[in-house]
């Protein structure tokens, strides 16, 4: 059996609540370190939904003036062209996105599950965690959006860089777009966001009512 002391936590009890900021920065440090692990994949997905002669899956043939014929000749291509780094290219957008979106994501979880919830009625507990889950989704897409779309078209840019940097994206596309260009596919995302976001909180709460099961 486990020692006492071996589950405690900042409060000295896995019973406590942890504080709104104390979820935040755990939300901030969880988005920092996803973006360590999942920048190469991210740019090898982007660079292959935006290349214009995609590889036929279907026949498995390589179309005429196709770039990337998969996600390993993707990732492969762009250490080679462009270095190791290049797999971590619009990674501080990345970052800046995922740390926030990810924090906000969290406390507003934990927001909403509260009003949703009341004290003594935990028979509505499965519809406030869908509900709390898909809103949180929703929020952290709002905010993530901005830096989503910025990230991507930093991601795009191959070698022949057509933007300097993080500021250069946002003020040429602004220019050329104007400053609703920042907020692009943000009805996608927050549709895409609910329902996933619904399942992802309902299986986070089923996984840890199971884990209070066990006394640390």
């Amino acid at each position: 059996k486990l020692s006492p002391q071996f589950g405690k936590l900042k409060y000295g009890t896995t019973k406590v609540k942890p504080s709104k900021f104390d979820i935040f920065l755990s939300g901030y440090a969880a988005g920092g370190a996803q973006v360590i692990v999942s920048s190469p994949a991210d740019v090898a997905k982007v660079r292959l939904q935006t290349q214009i002669y995609p590889y036929n899956a279907t026949s498995c043939s390589v179309l005429a003036g196709s770039k990337y014929t998969g996600p390993i000749n993707c990732l492969v291509t762009i250490v080679r062209q462009e270095g190791f780094f290049g797999l971590y290219k619009g990674s501080s957008v990345l970052m800046f996105r995922d740390c926030h979106s990810f924090a906000t994501y969290f406390v507003s979880y934990a927001i909403f599950r509260e009003w949703l919830i009341p004290f003594e009625q935990s028979n509505s507990e499965l519809v406030a965690v869908l509900l709390a889950g898909g809103s949180a989704g929703v929020v952290a897409w709002s905010i993530a959006t901005p830096m989503d779309v910025i990230k991507a078209r930093l991601q795009v840019d191959g070698a022949k860089q057509k933007y300097r940097g993080v500021i250069h994206c946002i003020t040429e596309s602004v220019k050329q777009e104007g400053i609703t260009v920042l907020f692009k596919g943000l009805s996608l995302n927050c549709l895409r966001a609910f329902p996933v976001n619904m399942v992802v909180f309902l299986t986070y709460e089923a996984i840890m009512r199971q884990f209070k099961q066990f006394p640390l």
